[in-house]
């Protein structure tokens, strides 16, 4: 499913209830961050505010906040969807059969509309503003934290051209406003928009064009943020998402082209031979501050919208924060592509308290000694992954997405002498644990069942499950048995499931009678 513009997911997470406008009148220093703060850490709805102090257009926040929303976001009932069909895409083999030929063929229709295409007109230019005319003031641009360098557009897509090669990068780097006509762009030293500008740095260039397109289709905002690797375009991954081509226009006043369908787009150029500008503090989806630092500054030479426009806007900090189900949609739709490469995982998990890249949970099907310390090392070389500072491996029966779980067999299985490793290696530019920037240590602590090769001598024991058959007696009597704890009947490893959990269970249940007898 396809939305042109931020207006038409409004509508959509309207009709579902997920949605709530705010018509009071906000101020964007704080009060709108203190507000969507309050509703994130609670569940809450996403929230359109609708008279935000100072600025012309009404301003979206926590649209992204729920597994549901970030389904609906991608335009499917959930995110394992996407999941599914990208494993079918990689999965697919040299067809050995005519049968198999056909089948083929039949998938391949479905790849038609992911290459971006160009339109004679887009929406995102319905109003067009140069020069002196451009005033970033107009948008309800956020401060988030008390301590923040000032507002900051955090939601953007940075689109950027490679200037040796021509390749096309959109990536989400936040940017402070300095005044009413430029930004600082905070493309991290490891980012693909810093590559580009340290390129066209070393090749003499005086202007280095950038386009950031803010809203469209949500999908373009979560494909600006996913961890493609090189020559994957962002647009096209966003066309496979949303089964319709991304529509392009050109720039009116740089040689980029733009979604058609975003809301707005600021134009301009960054200057590789110009000083560079203090940058923050950010308080950041680390929960702490980021301290000042030195950026390029991106100075706009337009600003085009919409005549409906609707302002992204997202808040990070302390967790749980609407972002968290930004990575958790990376974690289920490349869980796929990962498998490529390491394909003894079966799944992983990205807790959000661990700030994406500080912990990652994995469970594998392992198969030779020291196999968990093997797949750390393979991890720390694949992408973003590089950054992961903590890597928990435990075996195939263990559920990664239950943290308890994990925490009850991981600990019980160490041996901290044995089961550590320690490496050396890049980390990412906002982490502040280690004794110097970009370099850091990591760890691999090894949960998996031991081996007699990795020197375990004794026998080891065998998890307390109980037998399938009584199970199943003890089910058929449940009702019979007038017990009311609150918990629903045992599951085969013998472990009960809390009633809070069968609180939400029913309650998700309710909620969705609700919604199709409505």
């Amino acid at each position: 499913m396809a939305y042109e513009g931020m207006s038409a997911f409004v509508r959509a997470l309207e009709q579902r209830s997920e949605l709530v406008r705010v018509r009071r009148r906000v101020d964007p220093r704080l009060e709108v961050a203190a507000i969507a703060d309050r509703v994130t850490k609670s569940g809450g709805p996403a929230l359109l505010f609708e008279n935000v102090a100072g600025a012309r257009f009404p301003l979206l926040i926590n649209a992204f906040g729920s597994r549901a929303r970030m389904s609906l976001a991608l335009g499917v009932d959930d995110l394992e969807t996407h999941a599914r069909a990208i494993a079918d895409l990689v999965q697919t083999r040299a067809p050995s059969s005519a049968r198999e030929l056909a089948q083929l063929a039949f998938k391949l229709p479905e790849l038609s509309h992911v290459p971006p295409r160009p339109v004679s007109r887009g929406a995102c230019q319905d109003v067009v503003r140069t020069g002196d005319d451009v005033d970033l003031g107009a948008l309800p641009i956020l401060t988030c934290w008390p301590d923040d360098g000032g507002p900051f557009v955090t939601l953007p897509q940075v689109i950027t051209r490679d200037p040796e090669n021509g390749t096309r990068n959109i990536g989400c780097y936040r940017m402070q406003k300095l005044d009413r006509r430029s930004t600082a762009m905070h493309w991290q030293v490891h980012k693909t928009g810093a590559r580009h500008f340290r390129r066209a740095k070393e090749m003499g260039l005086r202007r280095l064009d950038v386009a950031v397109a803010l809203g469209g289709d949500p999908a373009l905002t979560y494909a600006a943020t996913a961890p493609l690797p090189d020559g994957i375009d962002e647009w096209m991954f966003a066309g496979f998402l949303r089964k319709r081509a991304v529509g392009t226009v050109k720039c009116k006043t740089v040689d980029l082209d733009v979604p058609a369908d975003a809301d707005f787009v600021l134009e301009g150029y960054v200057d590789p031979q110009e000083a560079l500008v203090d940058e923050g503090p950010f308080g950041d989806h680390t929960g702490y501050y980021t301290p000042v630092d030195k950026f390029p500054r991106f100075h706009v030479t337009a600003l085009t919208h919409r005549e409906d426009a609707v302002y992204p806007a997202t808040i990070v900090g302390p967790p749980p924060m609407e972002d968290e189900w930004l990575g958790k949609a990376t974690e289920r739709l490349f869980l796929p592509l990962l498998r490529l490469l390491f394909p003894e995982v079966v799944d992983m998990n990205l807790p959000v308290e661990g700030a994406f890249h500080n912990l990652v949970l994995v469970s594998i099907k392992k198969q030779y000694p020291y196999h968990a310390a093997r797949l750390a090392h393979g991890l720390w070389g694949a992408g973003q992954m590089t950054f992961s500072k903590v890597i928990c491996v435990v075996d195939d029966d263990v559920d990664v997405q239950d943290l308890g779980q994990v925490a009850w067999r991981l600990l019980a299985n160490l041996d901290p002498k044995r089961d550590l490793a320690f490496v050396d290696g890049p980390i990412d530019q906002l982490d502040h644990g280690a004794s110097q920037a970009l370099w850091g240590s990591k760890v691999c602590i090894d949960g998996t069942r031991k081996w007699a090769e990795e020197g375990y001598k004794r026998d080891w024991p065998e998890v307390c499950r109980m037998s399938a058959d009584v199970v199943a007696r003890v089910d058929a009597i449940w009702p019979e048995l007038g017990i009311d704890d609150g918990r629903a009947p045992a599951g085969a490893n013998g472990a009960p499931a809390p009633s809070a959990m069968v609180a939400r269970v029913l309650g998700a249940a309710r909620e969705l009678l609700g919604r199709s007898r409505a």
